[in-house]
């Protein structure tokens, strides 16, 4: 048989044009059974944390929908107890997706974000809600996809509770934090306000800070009770007294790889915008609860809860939020936002 070139290049190239078509669905990398693999994970290592069950919805919601052709693997801690870890993970692809603070996110230069990890930016868990289910929240959204180049798509934003001082002694007045060495974040607004307020700011890690609190390295710590409890903070001597400054109504961002996420199917992106909006749900729903449950078992272990009068915390806040908002053009932002409060 005579050898003829163009029938083998036009056979060739109609091999290729279906070895792509098959490929360019989803790429996310495949099991050998075919399936697709999801890494999803946090930076607490509790099984009874809001994070975990937030993400074991979310897994449960995209392995139904997807008839098992999507898998979902949670990892809680085990990756990384740093939020720095995770962003970085998701950012090489080690991980799909993530939850991380918007302090951590600053890192990756995406400065507006920093907004919504300032202190007294929010009056109330509702006025919060208004913030990040509305408006204010879409735009937040597509920022971080713009200005990631489309490396992170917020898939939504959970709680984190209330996060309240807690410390070697309880705190009343501003003049209390005077001194105190506070584990906190050590840059941005978050550092700027307790170093305002007198704090001497502590970059203790989250895995190290039991330690750090028994043994006196630092003095204090700020966190909301379904964290901090968990990790029985609360029954060291520098974690004993806990004030109720309320000086974040904490966000959480649920991110994924952007870039993963356009290579799916319309179909496989939807389970996953679905699974999202359903871990919403639950992960907020279990942080409330929490926050109640974990608070009266400080209370019965011995910490000392006191109130706060909580003004002179927000007059100081303020011109700090001004200036952050003016630094990184968020002024607009930072207005829908307190316009919201008066809802």
């Amino acid at each position: 048989m005579k050898f003829n070139k163009y029938a083998f290049i036009f056979s060739f190239l109609a091999l290729l044009c279906l070895f792509l078509t098959a490929c360019g669905n989803d790429k996310l990398e495949a099991e050998a059974d075919g399936t697709l693999k999801i890494i999803a994970a946090h930076n607490q290592t509790s099984p009874d944390n809001s994070y975990q069950a937030g993400l074991l919805k979310f897994k449960e919601v995209v392995e139904e929908a997807s008839d098992g052709k999507i898998e979902v693997e949670v990892h809680a801690g085990t990756i990384g107890t740093e939020e720095s870890e995770l962003v970085e993970k998701l950012q090489l692809g080690a991980a799909d997706i993530v939850v991380v603070s918007p302090g951590f996110m600053t890192q990756t230069g995406i400065r507006e974000v920093d907004l919504f990890s300032a202190p007294y930016l929010f009056t109330d868990y509702e006025h919060w809600l208004r913030t990040v289910d509305g408006e204010v929240g879409e735009e937040m959204a597509q920022i971080i996809n713009e200005k990631s180049d489309n490396s992170f798509k917020l898939l939504g934003y959970w709680s984190a509770g209330t996060r309240h001082y807690y410390g070697k002694k309880p705190v009343e007045t501003l003049a209390d934090m005077r001194g105190l060495s506070f584990r906190t974040q050590t840059s941005g607004v978050v550092s700027d306000f307790w170093t305002e307020v007198g704090a001497i700011p502590s970059g203790i890690s989250w895995g190290e800070l039991y330690q750090g609190l028994q043994q006196d390295v630092v003095d204090s710590s700020e966190n909301a009770y379904p964290f901090f409890v968990q990790q029985a903070h609360h029954t060291t001597p520098n974690g004993k007294y806990i004030s109720e400054t309320a000086h974040d109504y904490t966000t959480r961002f649920l991110l994924m790889n952007g870039e993963k996420f356009d290579q799916l199917s319309e179909s496989y992106q939807q389970i996953i915008l679905d699974a999202a909006e359903a871990s919403v749900v639950t992960e907020r729903e279990v942080t409330l609860e929490q926050d109640e449950e974990y608070k009266q078992k400080a209370i019965e272990d011995g910490a000392e809860i006191n109130e706060v009068d909580r003004e002179p915390f927000i007059e100081v806040a303020q011109p700090i939020l001004d200036n952050l908002a003016e630094e990184i053009e968020v002024e607009g932002l930072l207005e829908k936002i307190r316009a919201l409060a008066e809802e």
